[in-house]
């Protein structure tokens, strides 16, 4: 039996150094992107604008689609995360906003100093460098 799935879309943002911004929800213990899931009615841009803006208090840019990556779900067991990931760029301060606890900036080749999502750690991480994103 499949497990069921939780759909988001979520950016890749880098710092001038190449560092990944990763965000923390409150009650979680894991770093993942930032980004979420889509309200009713809405494209992934439009979803992702909002998230961002809610979650870090930014604008932003979004670049190309990195690929739809599917693993376990970090803060809700026996449930697959299904996740369609874009690059994205933004000229402003990211913050603690919403339901965020915690930013952190990563290299994507490690080592990493906190526990990451499923998702960001053995999919989208190694398609980062894999591919020089």
């Amino acid at each position: 039996m499949t497990a069921p799935s939780i759909h988001i879309v979520a950016a890749v943002l880098r710092n001038h150094a190449g560092c990944v911004l990763t965000v923390r929800k409150a009650g979680t213990s894991r770093f993942m992107l930032p980004g979420g899931k889509r309200e009713p009615g809405e494209d992934d841009l439009t979803a992702l604008a909002r998230e961002l803006r809610e979650e870090l208090g930014i604008q932003i840019r979004v670049g190309p689609f990195i690929g739809r990556f599917h693993a376990p779900a970090a803060n809700e067991p026996g449930r697959q995360v299904v996740g369609d990931i874009y690059m994205a760029s933004t000229s402003e301060t990211p913050a603690v906003g919403a339901e965020i606890a915690e930013l952190l900036w990563i290299s994507p080749q490690g080592p990493y100093p906190a526990a990451l999502a499923p998702l960001l750690q053995f999919e989208v991480l190694p398609r980062l460098t894999d591919r020089n994103l």
